[in-house]
């Protein structure tokens, strides 16, 4: 799964226009599918898979970024033809995120250790084996099968 995770990420000297193809053509959706997912107009995707655009806006960052569950690190470093940052990972509020669910883009960032909304420490690694977190699209560890939200913030 970690290797799932990391076929995600942009290659080296991969174009905006390329990885968000390559992406989109991995989940096998039409352009109107990744638009309507993403919360941004058609003619958005059909710009930016045809080379017309480099830059994205933060509304079509955070969209596609929650669409095609990748951190918005790897949009930005695509998008400024930079190289995906070695301490990119993943980290989530085990009060807040929705198994599932895209991280919320503050908490991929290098510098949060807590979650913005409620306080609580994010988690980066599995807290009952220590191995880093690989997928967020499965609400348990690939490891050890402990689920990364605890049973007592399940219930709240």
């Amino acid at each position: 799964m970690a290797q799932q995770w990391l076929d995600l990420a942009p290659q080296p000297q991969e174009s905006l226009q390329g990885y968000v193809h390559r992406l989109r053509t991995q989940r096998q959706w039409s352009q109107a599918q990744l638009s309507q997912a993403a919360g941004v107009h058609r003619q958005t995707i059909g710009k930016i898979e045809s080379g017309m655009t480099q830059r994205l806006n933060q509304r079509a960052r955070s969209g596609l970024a929650l669409a095609l569950s990748i951190p918005v690190e790897y949009l930005d470093a695509v998008c400024g033809g930079t190289p995906v940052a070695q301490g990119v990972q993943l980290k989530v509020c085990p009060r807040c995120w929705i198994p599932g669910n895209a991280p919320d883009p503050m908490w991929t960032n290098l510098r949060s250790h807590y979650c913005f909304a409620c306080g609580t420490a994010l988690l980066s690694r599995c807290p009952h084996c220590q191995k880093p977190i690989g997928s967020l699209e499965f609400r348990f560890c690939s490891y050890c099968g402990t689920a990364y939200k605890s049973h007592a913030t399940q219930r709240e």
